[in-house]
């Protein structure tokens, strides 16, 4: 019972490539999730989609999820439905911080996928990866330790390398019941889709208080972002915090009249 809830849990994993430029890496990320029982993979605007060209290189395999990829405008669009987005990045430093290694970001991604929440693994193109834009739209970061200066490797073996050891990190834990009466647990956790309108809320009251100044307020929500992000926030706290920001709007509003 255990490794076939271990084989449904990892159907909850997204892998989501960003601007990929060969049709031959997606047929071998195919292949490569295939291995690991990764469930979902997605395309965000690709330089060339070719499944054709694809195809030999996914083996059969692989077809089942070459066939089933969905091809989405931009990565707001492919993130929408998830819980938890892992930016992958070789680039370290500056404000590139908290990395996490693949290990440790499977042992967050593993109790998500079992209690069937989407969890999205995203890549970026080949010679540049993601893009700083793309990463502010992560709430983890995780990098695949190298030896020397050879940080760079083939997108299907990073995707791999990723992908193992979320199915290692899922066979070792136990499905746990659901609490029944706590409510935290009666609440789902909300979506990036969700997440984003949280984030506009609370940059527009924050704003309006001067809290963030106007020059750069993206940039200065990014510490909140990521702290939120972390919490891993449910629906009701969600409703809570927009409610927060409703009154102290309501509150401003009368004191300026």
């Amino acid at each position: 019972m255990l490794v076939q809830a271990s084989q449904d849990a990892l159907r909850h994993l997204e892998i989501i490539m960003v601007g990929t430029k060969f049709p031959e890496n997606i047929g071998m990320a195919a292949r490569a999730c295939a291995n690991t029982g990764c469930g979902r993979l997605t395309l965000v605007s690709p330089a060339w989609w070719d499944k054709e060209k694809a195809r030999p290189l996914a083996t059969a395999k692989g077809e089942p999820l070459l066939d089933a990829i969905e091809v989405k405008p931009t990565l707001g669009d492919a993130l929408a439905p998830n819980v938890l987005t892992f930016g992958t990045t070789a680039r370290t430093g500056g404000w590139r911080r908290g990395l996490l290694t693949p290990e440790q970001a499977a042992g967050e991604i593993a109790p998500l996928l079992h209690e069937g929440s989407r969890v999205a693994i995203v890549f970026g193109c080949e010679d540049r990866g993601l893009s700083n834009a793309d990463i502010e739209q992560c709430q983890r970061l995780v990098t695949i330790p190298t030896a020397g200066e050879a940080s760079s490797l083939n997108l299907a073996q990073a995707i791999l390398i990723l992908t193992y050891e979320c199915m290692k990190a899922v066979s070792r834990v136990d499905p746990q019941p659901s609490l029944g009466n706590d409510p935290g647990q009666q609440s789902r956790r909300i979506t990036h889709e969700e997440q984003a309108l949280l984030y506009a809320r609370l940059k527009e009251t924050l704003l309006a208080i001067d809290y963030l100044k106007s020059d750069n307020p993206d940039y200065f929500l990014m510490p909140l972002r990521r702290f939120l992000g972390k919490s891993g926030l449910r629906r009701h706290e969600m409703d809570m915090l927009m409610g927060i920001c409703r009154q102290v709007d309501n509150l401003r509003k009368e004191a300026g009249k």
